[in-house]
């Protein structure tokens, strides 16, 4: 590592003011993934402004009977809220199926929104990375790339967006809030990610300085009916191959409402939308999940090594959407 500078910051309006138009300086909350960044020289802020004594850290029920959670609500305590757990249950399964007990017990929501991708590439900083190093090419496209995505790619990049939260906030239509030199605001989280297309470093549409001071989870007649399904090489700590966060609203067997996204397969939180929409006034069999699920993946483009992803991402979908819809033929 190199020398830096850290500052404290005690209220939102210090931390930044901290970081103001100094594109070289970084907020750190948790710290679970910019610490590993910075170790690696790929991120190299020469100023940290620590944001863990600010007020961000109260998981509140709105009047309007919205779930907003503090940036700095640790990933564990999100996942054992009450509130969440019964009334978001793909998100708590989500934040449960992601890193190990030790990383959670760090990572704060705002942090699980702004992580970077885990491509081989972009870490190995002896190798070609168009996000790490704009115009230097992507390694991945032509290399080993059974881990990277096959929808939203460009060519420029195909690396895969890693969050299990991000997934289940996509599905939930969740709302960030932030706040900057030039005051508050509130991003679609649907936008909040953007695709490589031909600046894959530009992650997401945050202005310079602003801070994550709180995500929003509107009240939905959905969301209770709903789960986190995550297919991976191995139990725990392991990155998805593909997972799937699914909401089913069904009046007498028939399907009102759905909802998928998925996670990695795509470049950001993949939502499905054409295939929710194939899924209203349609019951709840598997003919009808099976359906969907061509939808959901019929632009997905393969590479040598991931041709086995949009099988294996229909079939998440599936057996997810089985889960709460149940298996009726």
């Amino acid at each position: 590592m190199y020398p830096f500078t850290y500052i404290k910051a005690k209220t939102n309006k210090d931390a930044i003011a901290a970081i103001g138009s100094n594109t070289n300086a970084k907020f750190i909350g948790g710290g679970t993934n910019i610490v590993d960044l910075m170790k690696m020289n790929i991120e190299k802020p020469h100023q940290l402004v620590d944001i863990t004594s600010l007020d961000l850290k109260k998981i509140e029920t709105l009047s309007n009977g919205n779930v907003k959670i503090g940036a700095l609500v640790r990933n564990s305590d999100l996942a054992y809220h009450k509130t969440i757990a019964e009334k978001f249950p793909m998100l708590s399964k989500a934040l449960l199926a992601g890193a190990s007990a030790q990383l959670r017990n760090m990572a704060t929501a705002g942090g699980n929104i702004l992580q970077r991708t885990r491509c081989y590439y972009f870490y190995d900083t002896a190798t070609p990375c168009n996000k790490r190093e704009p115009g230097s090419g992507c390694s991945a496209i032509k290399g080993y790339n059974r881990m990277h995505a096959i929808l939203g790619t460009s060519d420029k990049c195909i690396a895969t967006h890693p969050s299990d939260m991000c997934v289940a906030l996509s599905a939930l239509d969740a709302i960030v809030h932030v706040e900057g030199i030039n005051g508050e605001r509130t991003i679609n989280f649907l936008d909040f990610h953007l695709l490589p297309g031909d600046t894959p470093e530009k992650e997401n549409v945050l202005q310079q300085g602003e801070l994550i001071t709180a995500i929003e989870i509107p009240s939905s007649s959905f969301a209770k009916n709903s789960t986190y399904l995550k297919v991976r090489d191995r139990a725990s700590y392991e990155f998805a191959l593909t997972s799937a966060a699914v909401a089913l609203d069904i009046h007498n067997g028939t399907i009102s409402n759905a909802r998928i996204a998925l996670g990695g397969v795509g470049t950001k939180p993949w939502r499905a939308k054409e295939a929710e929409q194939s899924l209203i006034n349609k019951k709840a069999t598997t003919e009808n999940f099976s359906a969907a699920a061509n939808v959901a993946l019929k632009d997905a483009v393969t590479y040598k090594y991931n041709a086995f992803k949009p099988q294996l991402a229909k079939q998440t979908i599936i057996s997810a959407l089985q889960m709460i819809g149940g298996n009726n033929g």
